[in-house]
């Protein structure tokens, strides 16, 4: 729960540190065009996951 709080990120079902976290979904077209030239893994408009280092 300190690392969704610190970071404002969700983290999946049994997460352990160093794993990939869960970036909230964009709330403009605008944010879903920023997300494909920011380097995040993006699965679908709505899930995009991110290291945090």
């Amino acid at each position: 729960m300190q690392t969704s709080l610190t970071n404002g990120v969700a983290t999946p079902e049994a997460w352990q540190p160093g794993e990939k976290v869960i970036v909230g979904s964009p709330k403009t077209m605008a944010e879903v065009e920023k997300r494909l030239t920011e380097g995040l893994e993006t699965t679908d408009w709505y899930f995009t996951v991110k290291d945090l280092a």
